[in-house]
């Protein structure tokens, strides 16, 4: 069942829980929502099967959460606290955290400024990139979500976020918005601060993230896992990287 947290500013940030045992929060990537990253790949299933709780949100600009079309309100300052708020609605004090891609990102911050919350941290779909992050590469993604005719579109990057973000249901403009939102990225120092665990895991072909090495090397008590044979968007559900992560999750 669908339940709602409230943001900060005002916005409402759906959530479910599945199951009991230890949580579990789950955070998606970018166009993506609960129901396609997590439900739809069997994730619930598989934690529920390893003794999890399930909480699982969509955030602001995806799912059923609200979808405001500015900019400013997706910024990853907003996008973190939003996690925080689910936590605090579904009444969880501290749980294990599972970010993908854009999810894995919103998880690091988490971990770094509210350590409280988190017991393990999987970031998934995020890897050696974040040290070289690249804003007029997320312009020209916004650009190309909003561009009038997708057959003109010829990077590859840009066909495939635009042809993801225009799946039936999703609100390509506030897609936009939230690529052109303002990000936070934190230096190696900062990363070492971290006190949780963390597995970084990255499917080996998958140019956008990286491998994870780099960026497990530089979180303090992270470890790194590259998933075979696989890319950014066929990672994610990959038996391998569940097996990876519930390992992680239950040592």
């Amino acid at each position: 069942m669908t339940s709602f947290a409230e943001s900060r500013d005002g916005l409402r940030i759906a959530y479910e829980i599945v199951g009991q045992g230890v949580p579990v929060l789950l955070v998606h990537g970018f166009a993506s929502s609960r129901a396609q990253n997590w439900r739809a790949t069997n994730w619930y299933k598989t934690l529920s099967q390893a003794g999890f709780q399930v909480i699982a949100m969509d955030l602001r600009g995806h799912g059923d959460s609200d979808k405001p079309h500015d900019p400013a309100l997706y910024s990853y300052d907003l996008m973190s606290r939003d996690v925080v708020a689910v936590a605090e609605a579904g009444g969880v004090e501290s749980a294990q955290l599972i970010g993908y891609s854009m999810g894995g990102h919103l998880g690091i911050q988490v971990l770094l400024e509210h350590p409280q919350l988190i017991r393990k941290l999987v970031v998934a779909g995020v890897g050696a990139r974040y040290f070289a992050p690249e804003a007029a590469t997320r312009a020209a993604i916004a650009e190309a979500l909003l561009a009038p005719d997708p057959a003109q579109i010829a990077d590859p990057v840009q066909k495939m976020f635009r042809a993801f973000s225009s799946q039936p249901g999703k609100d390509i403009v506030a897609l936009a918005a939230c690529m052109r939102g303002e990000r936070r990225f934190f230096s190696r120092e900062e990363l070492a601060g971290a006190t949780r665990p963390a597995l970084v895991i990255c499917g080996e072909k998958d140019e956008i993230s990286g491998p994870p090495g780099p960026l497990a090397g530089a979180i303090n008590g992270g470890t790194a896992v590259t998933v075979p044979g696989r890319d950014h968007m066929s990672a994610v559900g990959d038996k391998f990287t569940k097996s990876a992560v519930i390992g992680f999750l239950t040592s």
